[in-house]
């Protein structure tokens, strides 16, 4: 066959009686095509022939997608600023895909602030780029609330409908560190902990350990000492040496003077001083870590009892600190003799640490930390934008990432845009802005996308229909732009609405009590690539869209199989009432391979002679 040979594509059953319902039953919910934007491919920088491209379809809003940070840095100034010209000359409209960055700073090697200021940076030039391509103002910039971490706090519906949290990541805040944290059942209890009480429990064993092993090695020392001065009474039955004494003479064989001492007593005294001195040695190893021990165990408590605002444990922490600091200044501390005073210090320290009102949180919940760095980047950029940009600024728009991924459910994202616009309004506040005023700025300024084929992914955690209802009535008043894309819930796969088993509709009636204008961008990744043809048509048909501006019928689910093929031409391949209708290319060929119907001419239709 010749190399242009194509196979027919196929058409919707337009003579179906129920076809207005032809993907997902819309006959109740329509959505015209005009509300509808479709975005461009993220893989390649020009994106001015990418939207030039989309508008030639006839598409009135184009999402320019720069989601890697590469290809964003390869767009040059001058095309965003022409896609501007081109927008104005079209009469459309263009929203932005920023770069897929992580923006609470957490990476493999644990958190850090320099890491989430320098994502903080990258979103910004995306934001101030962005807004060259609609410099009228408000254009919606899309940012992922989380970028490769997984899911942060692993839940699942089990068979008796109820929601069950089988892990969850908690971080050590001081250190930088996190880690899972499995809820095991308690066997000895015959109980099942939920994630609070499983990280209640971790904290105080973690507290108890840590007061346990700094006492531990305070008290080494000590043992280590009065077994020293049992020593010299057995050599020595007449000794009147106390311990400080002790300590002292211990100090003294360290300086020159000391050495000289011990090397012009006899081999037999020697050795056993030697012994001696070796033991005391390994008590002043003991006091030293205990000591480094109680400092990280204060500061930890100290930091506790700040950020829960005990009075009373602030109180006694303060009263401590003020004691014991005269009493262990530099000077104090490099004095070997200065060891048994030093170890009640600890001891003493140790018990005041142990009798504190709430047990130091150690460990707290990664997805509460990872909101609260999140959302000071996301503040900082919506604040920088309105700094700049004023009534014009972009909008922030934040977008909830595949499930399984952090950050990834209603109540995060929910959650994450309050922080964010509590955060921003703050900075306006301390700019001399009214409460009112920074309120309403913050909530047109800060919104959500929301992403109907990534929250369907929750269905291979065991959710159904009716939980994915609840996640969009979690989220439905702070959106401000909406992703489509369908998926059968197990794969992030992105074909047109209607192929798979997103229940749009559902989502859409929430979501228009709230958001009737935001945009509708249809994501569907490499659909073209593998089908070669716009997902347009099948999107306007899976929402029953009307044809015409009137919003009457015909309707593009109604309409479409009669503008691509013939009645009962369904999907398949070369399907013979299509050429019974069009005939085919070769005389020689069978019908089933594109050949003329028997008898018929494929110009005019009529009989052979």
């Amino acid at each position: 066959m010749g190399g242009d040979y194509q196979f027919y594509g196929g058409a919707a059953y337009t003579i179906n009686p129920d076809n207005d319902e032809l993907f997902q039953g819309f006959s109740s919910y329509r959505a015209p095509a005009g509300s509808f934007g479709i975005s461009t491919d993220p893989r390649t920088a020009n994106q001015l022939k990418a939207v030039a491209d989309k508008f030639n379809t006839g598409t009135k809003a184009v999402e320019v997608s720069a989601i890697t940070p590469n290809i964003l840095e390869s767009i040059p100034n001058q095309h965003l600023e022409e896609l501007n010209k081109l927008r104005k000359l079209v009469g459309a409209e263009l929203t932005f895909h920023g770069p897929i960055v992580e923006p609470t700073g957490i990476g493999r090697d644990g958190w850090d602030e320099e890491k989430r200021i320098q994502a903080e940076r990258q979103m910004w030039s995306a934001v101030e780029r962005g807004q060259k391509i609609n410099s009228d103002g408000n254009l919606v910039v899309t940012f992922h609330s989380s970028a490769g971490l997984p899911e942060i706090k692993t839940r699942k519906k089990t068979e008796d409908g109820k929601e069950q949290v089988s892990e969850f990541w908690v971080i050590d805040e001081r250190e930088g560190k996190f880690a899972p944290l499995k809820i095991k059942e308690d066997y000895f209890k015959d109980t099942t902990p939920n994630a609070e009480q499983t990280l209640t429990k971790l904290n105080k064993e973690n507290w108890d350990n840590s007061l346990t092993h700094a006492s531990y090695n305070a008290h080494q020392s000590s043992a280590i000492l009065e077994s020293a001065i049992k020593q010299v009474k057995q050599l020595d039955p007449q000794t009147k040496l106390t311990t400080d004494e002790l300590v002292n003479v211990y100090a003294k064989s360290r300086t020159p003077e000391g050495q000289k001492y011990l090397n012009a007593l006899s081999p037999e005294t020697r050795k056993a001083a030697g012994e001696l001195m070796s033991q005391l040695n390994h008590a002043e190893n003991y006091v030293r870590t205990a000591y480094n021990e109680l400092q990280n165990l204060y500061n930890q408590a100290y930091s506790a009892a700040v950020l829960s605002n005990n009075e009373k444990d602030l109180d006694k922490l303060k009263a401590f600190r003020a004691e014991i600091l005269p009493k262990i200044n530099k000077e104090n501390l490099e004095k070997p003799d200065n060891m048994a005073k030093l170890n009640e210090e600890i001891v003493d320290g140790i018990k005041t640490l142990s009798t504190l009102n709430d047990v130091p949180k150690i460990y707290k919940p990664l997805n509460e930390f990872a909101i609260d760095k999140a959302s000071d980047t996301f503040a900082g950029i919506a604040y920088k934008s309105y700094d700049k940009f004023g009534e014009k600024a972009p909008i922030i728009s934040i977008e909830n990432p595949p499930a399984g991924g952090a950050l990834s459910r209603g109540e995060d994202l929910r959650d994450l845009i309050k922080s964010t616009r509590k955060k921003f309004e703050k900075k306006l506040q301390d700019d001399g802005v009214s409460e009112d005023e920074a309120r309403k700025i913050a909530e047109k300024q800060i919104g959500i996308t929301w992403d109907v084929g990534h929250i369907n992914m929750i269905r291979k955690f065991g959710y159904d229909d009716k939980d994915l209802e609840k996640e969009t009535k979690k989220i439905a008043p702070f959106v401000k732009h909406v992703h489509l894309s369908d998926n059968f819930g197990l794969e992030h796969t992105e074909l047109p609405m209607g192929m798979g088993n997103v229940p749009i509709k559902k989502h859409m009636e929430i979501l228009d009590q709230y958001a009737k204008q935001a945009k509708k961008i249809i994501e569907t990744g490499d659909w073209y690539n593998h089908f070669k043809h716009s997902p347009l048509a099948e999107s306007f048909a899976a929402f029953g869209s009307p044809i015409y501006a009137m919003q009457a019928s015909p309707y593009w689910s109604t309409a479409r199989g009669s503008m691509s093929g013939g009645y009962f031409a369904g999907y398949g391949l070369n399907p013979d009432i299509h050429h019974t209708v069009y005939g085919g290319g070769f005389s020689t060929l069978p019908v089933e391979l594109g050949g003329n119907m028997s008898g018929r001419s494929r110009f005019s239709g009529t009989p052979n002679e």
